[in-house]
């Protein structure tokens, strides 16, 4: 009887077993799936793995034949990882005794915020928008102007377009008759510095 090389892989969901055996006739290869043990035969080569570390679906488990290898996929019936392929540990799924508890007091929980009930509240409040000056945020303030810009005539979205352009976003004007004279000069906000930048 020869042995095989084997390795494998898994997710909380599933285990991937690599079954090194080149060459393996698909009509020739065994698996038996058990809840805790698995079984390959390939002519005289065989391979037994009992006790499986967890339990695993026999109905969900499936394996391919390759050139190279044999790939079997084990679904495990409890989800998380096993860490080891075979293990001598008790079968999580097996009922069992339960264990004794402490006699350390059970800690005090502390009642969960309802973030929702509060998001929803805010949200709710008509009369946020007339106490709050930041109510509406970008959204209020690119209205505003809109609407500054579609209710004006020629000259004025002119004056608008001008002023903004050439102060940088700095400025912004409606009196054409001032901004058509000249260049309109740029006028950081206090406390920040110009700087123009090389393209």
């Amino acid at each position: 009887m020869a042995s095989l090389r084997h390795e494998f892989y898994e997710t909380d969901e599933r285990l991937t077993l690599s079954i090194f055996d080149k060459g393996a006739d698909p009509a020739h290869v065994s698996v038996t799936f058990q809840p805790r043990s698995l079984s390959y035969q390939n002519g005289d080569k065989q391979l037994l793995l009992e006790p499986l570390s967890g339990q695993i679906d026999t109905e969900k488990s499936d394996y391919t034949v390759g050139k190279v290898k044999v790939e079997i996929r084990l679904a495990k019936m409890a989800q998380g990882r096993w860490g080891a392929l075979v293990g001598s540990s008790p079968d999580p799924l097996a009922v069992s005794a339960p264990i004794p508890s402490t006699s350390a007091p059970p800690a005090q929980r502390k009642p969960r915020k309802n973030w929702d009930g509060i998001t929803s509240t805010l949200l709710d409040d008509k009369g946020a928008a007339d106490t709050d000056p930041n109510a509406g945020g970008d959204a209020a303030v690119n209205g505003f102007f809109q609407k500054l810009y579609g209710d004006a005539d020629d000259d004025t979205r002119r004056a608008m377009l001008k002023s903004y352009q050439e102060s940088g976003g700095t400025t912004l004007s409606t009196n054409w008759d001032e901004v058509g004279k000249g260049n309109v000069d740029v006028k950081p906000p206090e406390g920040s510095e110009w700087k123009k930048w090389a393209a």
